[in-house]
């Protein structure tokens, strides 16, 4: 297992364009890249870490200072840490939640994680912001730009990258109480563990299906509705997935999806996704649901998104809710089809629970269409 030192020593910052940054090493001594991406949360560092919608990703804390609330085992969205590497202005091992289980120093270290910080993180983002998502390489091994260069050349770009049948369970497995009203399939393609808790507490018995489940093996489970799940990777390399929403669509299982699971659900009604220029990561995106009028604050976790034009022109589909500060498309629902998703994380775990009606909506949908 890595170790750490109790001195602080160099750890250095290769961005694809040639940006350079010498910090210290927190955390794993090594090398690790993957795509460039920032989170606007003041809080949940652990929540997300853990979440696999971030696998493949680097990961910038906005927030100035983290580390200091240690980390809880319950509080994680899965198994293992998920980020490839971490950057922050200021992070600490010293914590003073009485709950705490550990250091995040140490779950870092657990985890193989390198982690860089003393960055100047405000002038980071805004690069980021201002050229768009780029892959990146942190190393505590290696200060020489053209010899990070050579390793970064290695990390793939997201763009066509499939990941979630990588991080998706490699065997069924199900949730919550057998003797619950409802059965709802899960189609795993990185879920969130607390969106498994939503669906439970709401009266729901979940099967948990890996990534590349055939649907015809999905229907033996003999489920009321099909839950479309969030992940991580390019939604156009999914076709896979594509077709499965489609044979749900077409079996007319009621259906809801979430985040990549709405981007599935767009490009099963031929509705394109698109790279997005740098994302949406935090606690604090608003968003207007167009049926209600009303707005919500959500948590969000995308690099991917569903092309507004076609989405707008569809004859399948209707736009339900959209992003207030970028018009990108949040939400959509079938016209005669019982199936309905989202962009954004309304467990919200991290976050504000405004948006966590939409699991009431879809188990009420369930039961209508089930008569139950």
């Amino acid at each position: 297992m890595p170790a750490t030192q109790s001195v602080s020593f160099p750890a250095y910052l290769l961005l694809e364009d040639g940006t350079f940054f010498t910090g210290k090493a927190f955390g794993a001594k090594g090398t690790s890249g993957g795509e460039l991406c920032f989170n606007t949360g003041m809080t949940g560092y652990q929540e997300v870490f853990t979440d696999p919608s971030y696998t493949g990703q680097v990961l910038i804390m906005n927030t100035v200072y983290i580390g200091n609330y240690g980390v809880k085992n319950e509080d994680v969205e899965s198994d293992s840490v998920k980020i490839r590497g971490l950057i922050c202005k200021n992070i600490t091992d010293r914590y003073s939640r009485m709950t705490a289980d550990d250091s995040l120093k140490n779950y870092l270290v657990e985890n193989n994680i390198v982690a860089i910080y003393d960055v100047d993180t405000r002038s980071l983002v805004q690069h980021v912001r201002n050229k768009g998502a780029m892959n990146c390489i942190i190393s505590t091994e290696i200060s020489d730009p053209a010899q990070l260069k050579a390793e970064l050349d290695k990390v793939p770009s997201m763009d066509g990258l499939e990941l979630s049948s990588e991080i998706s369970t490699k065997e069924p497995y199900t949730f919550g109480n057998p003797d619950a009203e409802l059965r709802i399939a899960v189609m795993d393609f990185g879920v969130k563990r607390h969106i498994l808790q939503c669906l439970s507490d709401r009266g729901a018995y979940l099967k948990v299906f890996p990534a590349k489940t055939k649907y015809d093996t999905v229907k033996e489970f003999d489920a009321h509705g099909v839950f479309i799940s969030n992940g991580p990777g390019d939604p156009a390399s999914m076709e896979y997935a594509v077709q499965t929403v489609r044979e749900v669509i077409a079996d007319e299982k009621p259906m809801f999806g979430i985040c990549l699971g709405h981007q599935l659900l767009a490009r099963a009604n031929d509705i394109p996704t698109f790279k997005m220029h740098h994302g949406h990561r935090g606690l604090n995106h608003p968003v207007k649901n167009l049926i209600t009028g009303k707005s919500e604050i959500t948590t969000q976790n995308h690099g991917f998104g569903v092309e507004p034009e076609a989405a707008r022109n569809s004859d399948k589909v209707e736009v339900t809710h959209i992003n207030l500060n970028d018009g990108s498309i949040e939400g959509i629902r079938m016209k005669n089809k019982p199936a309905f998703s989202v962009q954004y994380h309304p467990e919200s775990t991290p976050g504000p629970h405004d948006s966590r009606y939409l699991f009431d909506d879809f188990i009420k949908l369930v039961k209508e269409k089930n008569g139950l």
